[in-house]
């Protein structure tokens, strides 16, 4: 039985008709997820709230991958219940409805102790670009490369090398994203071997999931939608070992913040000939 301060703080089960608090949580952290965000997010996955006295104090949210992995972010706690434990009760409730599975997460700074404490373990940094005074040159295409539009037949080909990239079933996530957004693949002799999407997200329009081969043809696809829209605030969330950091401070987005990429559990098994360039988001990885 939860006693002295823990038992000020209720927790549940989080319903829709909790996104509008979780919401102000967010803005009140200075995250950029607009409602819709929040609603895309609660569409896909599940979650648990923290209340006190009525009010909801805090979130946490995990997502579901195939049979054997989970991403889990959207880890708030309101700054006037912090020091109460709260954080680690919310983590406590939401791993144990994912146990069995590999759990991953992006922790900032403040979250890294006690998710080290919790047995992640840290993968590398995801670097957040971000602004609208950029500049793009025109993509340098290999031969028999080409950018084209997304197709109505192009579904299984996402599906399929966003599961050779990641190593997971996200063919949820895909086709929860793609009708909400513009997207691109990139082709080699006629062959799909990537995509990216640009969609609605947070103060603009973020770029990703970006999936490639390579550096050469992820510069490709994120050139196609940076270069057409100079001027617009746009968002790119790229691992560290992805080699685009420094190139997008070139171009003018630079980056703003950064995040440990962690992971509890045996990290899925991706084909070494796709890589993931840009995130959907940091919470859904």
């Amino acid at each position: 039985m939860a006693t002295g301060i823990e038992a000020m703080v209720d927790l549940r089960r989080m319903t829709a008709e909790d996104l509008a608090a979780a919401h102000d949580l967010s803005h009140e952290q200075k995250w950029p997820h607009r409602i819709e965000d929040w609603e895309m997010m609660f569409s896909l996955g599940s979650g648990y709230v923290a209340e006190r006295d009525g009010e909801i104090v805090g979130t946490a949210m995990s997502w579901l991958y195939g049979e054997d992995t989970a991403t889990l972010g959207m880890v708030i706690v309101s700054p006037n219940a912090q020091g109460m434990g709260i954080g680690r009760r919310l983590m406590d409730a939401v791993l144990d409805d994912l146990k069995g599975r590999t759990v991953m997460l992006n922790a900032t700074d403040e979250g890294l102790p006690l998710y080290r404490k919790m047995g992640f373990e840290p993968m590398g940094s995801i670097f957040q670009h971000q602004g609208a005074a950029f500049a793009v040159p025109m993509a340098e295409l290999i031969p028999d490369e080409r950018v084209r539009p997304l197709g109505n037949k192009d579904m299984d080909v996402l599906r399929t090398l966003a599961r050779r990239a990641t190593g997971m079933d996200r063919d949820k996530l895909l086709d929860a994203l793609v009708p909400g957004a513009q997207g691109v693949v990139l082709t080699r002799s006629n062959e799909p071997v990537g995509f990216a999407l640009f969609r609605r997200f947070g103060r603009g329009y973020v770029v990703g999931p970006t999936i490639a081969p390579d550096t050469g043809g992820a510069k490709a696809l994120i050139s196609h939608w940076l270069g057409s829209n100079s001027g617009i605030f746009c968002r790119l969330d790229v691992p560290e070992e992805s080699g685009l950091s420094g190139w997008l401070d070139e171009l003018g987005l630079p980056c703003v913040g950064r995040v440990m990429r962690m992971t509890r559990g045996q990290h899925p098994k991706a084909d070494p000939e796709l890589r993931i360039f840009s995130l959907t988001t940091q919470a859904l990885g």
